[in-house]
């Protein structure tokens, strides 16, 4: 089970999401204000964070734009496509408007929990792709195609989210760590790199561009 922070101000919805997480047996940690939230952070392992918007202290929007490496989903009455497109373009994973339905919720929680738990995992998958986090290299139809630092470090983010459209952005950020000069057209560059490696073994698609957002994966 995951070690879960709820940020929320709201004592009634606060509890309402704690009874939820704890009836699956998540360990849930409390955060009402987004000061209180970065000071916990500092000292608890967390797996996830559900987070508001509307906080005393630090907002809902400057947590998402200090927090990297820690999967959140939005849990906001703001309703504005946006407020949503903000969020989720400034690095939020995940957004659930007021009112919510339980279900859907510990639905949202357990993609987000599998992707961040596919993450540590020595190799993703993804129809016949195949992606080693051990040597960096690529298979597909069983035959091994040699990347880049940077090349595997994109792939690797489009793997973790195989059926989303991942921004550029949010690319940018995830690869800044081992790969620092990178840049949006850079980025590109690298992605043109990546289809014309594949286009070697096979002449099938496997990233589509989605225009003036990002890159997914070809379904």
């Amino acid at each position: 089970m995951a070690n879960i922070l709820v940020v929320e101000d709201d004592m009634d919805i606060h509890h309402l999401i704690q009874n939820i997480l704890k009836r699956e047996n998540h360990t849930v940690f409390d955060a009402y204000s987004g000061t209180e939230a970065m000071l916990l952070l500092e000292k608890e392992k967390i797996d996830l964070i559900l987070l508001d918007l509307m906080l005393p202290g630090l907002t809902g929007e400057e947590i998402v734009s200090k927090i990297k490496h820690i999967p959140i989903v939005v849990i906001s009455a703001k309703i504005s496509p946006e407020d949503k497109v903000h969020v989720l373009l400034s690095g939020a994973n995940d957004y659930i408007t007021k009112p919510f339905d339980a279900n859907e919720l510990l639905a949202r929680v357990k993609v987000q929990l599998r992707v961040n738990g596919n993450s540590q995992k020595n190799t993703l998958h993804y129809k016949d792709m195949a992606l080693d986090a051990t040597t960096h290299t690529l298979k597909i139809k069983n035959q091994k195609i040699n990347l880049t630092k940077t090349e595997y470090a994109i792939l690797k983010q489009l793997l973790l989210y195989p059926t989303q459209v991942v921004t550029k952005s949010k690319l940018l950020e995830q690869i800044s760590e081992d790969t620092p000069d990178c840049d949006e057209n850079s980025l590109k560059v690298h992605i043109s790199n990546i289809r014309r490696k594949i286009r070697t073994i096979t002449p099938e698609e496997y990233i589509e561009s989605v225009w003036g957002i990002g890159f997914k994966l070809q379904e």
